[in-house]
């Protein structure tokens, strides 16, 4: 099988190609940097024009578009924009590739996020929940609207993904730090729900929508127990053999950060996989104790 991945040499995107090499596929990484790509055969694209690289995408029989940009900085009007290109740019750009060839069968998997949902408090938000507010709400709906784009010449699956734990990167890896040290805590209220999935689950998720043609739609890909921001403190924290006494203040994150801060780290989403649990799909780690000692024993 052919697989054309953008993202590939990022935290998500190198594990999920180096699944697929383990089971003999053809993969092809989009990448601004191909001297940062371990994994697959490097396709220079600067995401967003077309070049010698859509030729690729045109033939594949897989796209998986998990481009974007981190958002975890602060986010001025220069970073907003960024953000932004780094995913609607990206995904329009994979669509206009796709459609050169309208009537090759392929599978278009295109990444989106819970942020979708907006800042929610104690409400469970499966994938029939609607759009939220805020700038990562707009951002994942304008994401998502781009990748729809492809359903007149493409199998679409669209994952909204929760925070991914796993080792080398990520949220656990910024976390890690200050933990080890002893001087991790909660953040603000701790009350905010963190709506995780453990990055093996992540690749699982994206094998078996490659490998199950009647999977389409909207999935979240978020582990069936999220847990409050509090309840991971303390997971993390014995996972580590480490106290977690120091609570972080919300009034300096918000100094520091300013609205990704209060989309981000102070307010949160409790979102569960319902589709994907319908579907049959069960996730190898759905307590965050699990995830986290994989990842740790990983690390």
């Amino acid at each position: 099988m052919r697989v054309t991945i953008a993202g590939g040499s990022g935290f998500i995107g190198e594990a999920v190609v180096r699944e697929l090499l383990s089971r003999g596929h053809d993969v092809a990484v989009l990448t601004r940097n191909p001297q940062k790509t371990d994994a697959g055969r490097p396709l220079v694209w600067d995401g967003k024009t077309q070049g010698s690289w859509s030729k690729d995408v045109a033939a594949a029989d897989v796209v998986v578009n998990l481009a974007g940009e981190n958002i975890g900085q602060r986010w001025t009007k220069t970073r907003k924009v960024r953000l932004i290109e780094s995913r609607v740019g990206a995904t329009r750009a994979l669509v206009a590739a796709i459609a050169a060839e309208p009537r090759r069968k392929r599978t278009f998997i295109n990444a989106s996020a819970i942020g979708f949902y907006g800042p929610r408090g104690d409400e469970i938000l499966d994938e029939t929940a609607a759009r939220g507010d805020g700038f990562l709400a707009d951002l994942a709906a304008r994401w998502e609207e781009e990748a729809r784009a492809a359903e007149t010449c493409a199998r679409l699956v669209i994952f909204r993904f929760g925070v991914v734990l796993g080792s080398g990167g990520g949220a656990l890896g910024k976390m890690l730090l200050p933990f080890k040290l002893g001087v991790g805590g909660r953040i603000g209220s701790g009350r905010q729900w963190f709506s995780w999935v453990a990055l093996d689950d992540v690749t699982r998720a994206i094998l078996w929508a490659i490998g199950d043609e009647s999977v389409r739609g909207v999935f979240n890909v978020t582990a069936p127990n999220p847990v409050t921001n509090a309840d991971f403190t303390r997971a993390l924290g014995r996972a580590l053999h480490r106290p977690t006494v120091i609570p972080i203040p919300s009034s300096g994150l918000k100094i520091l950060f300013g609205q990704m801060a209060g989309e981000t780290l102070l307010r949160g989403q409790r979102v569960i996989p319902s589709r994907m649990s319908e579907r049959g799909f069960r996730f190898v780690h759905d307590k965050v104790e699990s995830a986290l000692r994989r990842a740790l024993t990983r690390s």
